[in-house]
């Protein structure tokens, strides 16, 4: 404001007469905010710095409360017990490694044994059918006018006993028997008195060893109607 003769008048606080006391006002709350801000911002920090410190400052308390003695004979126990799991574990590794190791020369054992008693079982039965066929050989080498029948007849005995000690049993479908396509080998069909489509004649026997099939029995069918 300016008097009358124009100069500017003060208020009693210094400040222009005239001017917005207000904005003034405000611009001091302003700063006072920011600074506030400032204030609480810094404090954050603070905090956040204290929080991630503490653990390690709580561990350093620790440390010095305790004796210094004490503490460095924790830590070699400490190590002590870590060592004594390293070596256990080792140890564990070792013992399962060798285990694999002796599980396989145990497979390696158990298929040479196997090979073994096949070539034993082989062996044997070859030994018996030589036994066979020496008889043979006896029966052909008589006089040529000489029976032999008898002599053939045993032989062929003597053969089928070796066959049953070892378990192979003759396949030999009775007529009237239905075909079993598992045993049976159909040669073809003939005129029969045999129901149609059942066992007419055995052309040769098959064999089976262990419920296994060796060889299936050759058949004739027959085609009529039995009547």
């Amino acid at each position: 404001m300016s008097d009358e003769h124009g100069e500017t008048v003060e208020s009693d606080d210094g400040t222009p007469a005239g001017e917005d006391v207000e904005a003034g006002t405000d611009a001091d709350a302003g700063a006072d905010v920011d600074a506030a801000a400032g204030e609480a911002a810094g404090e954050t920090e603070g905090t956040d710095e204290a929080n991630e410190t503490a653990p390690v400052e709580a561990v350093a308390d620790r440390v010095a409360d305790e004796d210094a003695e004490a503490v460095a004979a924790e830590i070699v126990e400490l190590r002590e017990q870590v060592a004594a799991l390293k070596t256990e574990r080792d140890d564990l590794e070792d013992r399962l490694r060798r285990k694999a190791a002796e599980f396989q020369n145990y497979k390696k054992r158990q298929e040479k044994r196997r090979e073994e008693i096949r070539e034993r079982a082989t062996e044997s039965l070859v030994e018996e059918l030589l036994e066979v066929r020496d008889n043979l050989d006896r029966a052909l080498k008589q006089e040529a006018d000489a029976d032999i029948r008898d002599g053939v007849e045993a032989t062929f005995r003597g053969l089928d006993e070796v066959l049953a000690g070892e378990g192979v049993e003759p396949i030999e479908p009775s007529p009237g028997t239905e075909v079993d396509p598992t045993r049976h080998e159909v040669l073809l069909s003939v005129d029969s008195d045999q129901p149609a489509g059942t066992v007419a004649e055995v052309h040769r026997p098959g064999y089976e060893m262990a419920g296994k099939v060796l060889r299936p029995a050759q058949v004739t069918v027959a085609e009529g109607d039995g009547e």
